[in-house]
């Protein structure tokens, strides 16, 4: 099962809409990563922005080969398991809903980020500062339904949100 895009895929997709372009003037070779590929939607329209040096990874084998099917290149990883060297821009939509019992396994993987939501996003956060270069940036999504997120020393500067009905969605921009 892929992750299909919902809103929080919509909201990261408005902000690399509005930054990539500021982005690609000052650098024309960035180097894009995305963690949590799932449906493509964010690869796609960073190469319409412009993007020409594009990676990404996801722990699905079924997001993989959809991904490799569209033309992009993405890797079999764990968050950054088999990510070489250092990138410009690092996004991710990870799993970030507090474990649900109920939930069923197949969903799980695309959703949840541990007990409290966020251990995906911590993970992520401790391993993420070996892959950025040093005036990269990082574009993160948070649940408000997550808790006990450990933003390190990373700067954060919130660039979007959205209210759902039970939770608000926000957009981080990282830098180190």
């Amino acid at each position: 099962m892929i992750y299909n895009p919902s809103e929080d895929s919509y909201l990261m997709h408005e902000i690399l809409k509005q930054k990539l372009p500021k982005l690609l003037l000052k650098n024309p070779n960035l180097k894009f990563l995305e963690i949590g590929s799932g449906s493509g939607i964010h690869l796609e329209a960073s190469k319409k922005l412009g993007v020409k040096n594009i990676l990404s990874v996801d722990i699905n084998m079924e997001a993989v080969n959809h991904c490799m099917s569209l033309g992009f290149n993405c890797i079999h990883s764990d968050l950054f398991e088999k990510v070489k060297g250092r990138h410009d821009i690092i996004i991710f939509n990870p799993p970030y809903l507090p474990e649900d019992k109920r939930e069923p396994d197949d969903s799980k993987l695309e959703t949840t980020g541990g007990k409290k939501g966020s251990e995906v996003t911590n993970n992520f956060l401790i391993q993420a500062r070996e892959h950025l270069n040093k005036d990269g940036k990082i574009f993160l999504i948070t649940s408000s339904l997550a808790s006990k997120i450990d933003w390190l020393d990373y700067k954060k500067i919130e660039v979007g949100c959205e209210k759902l009905f039970m939770e608000q969605l926000c957009i981080w921009e990282l830098t180190l």
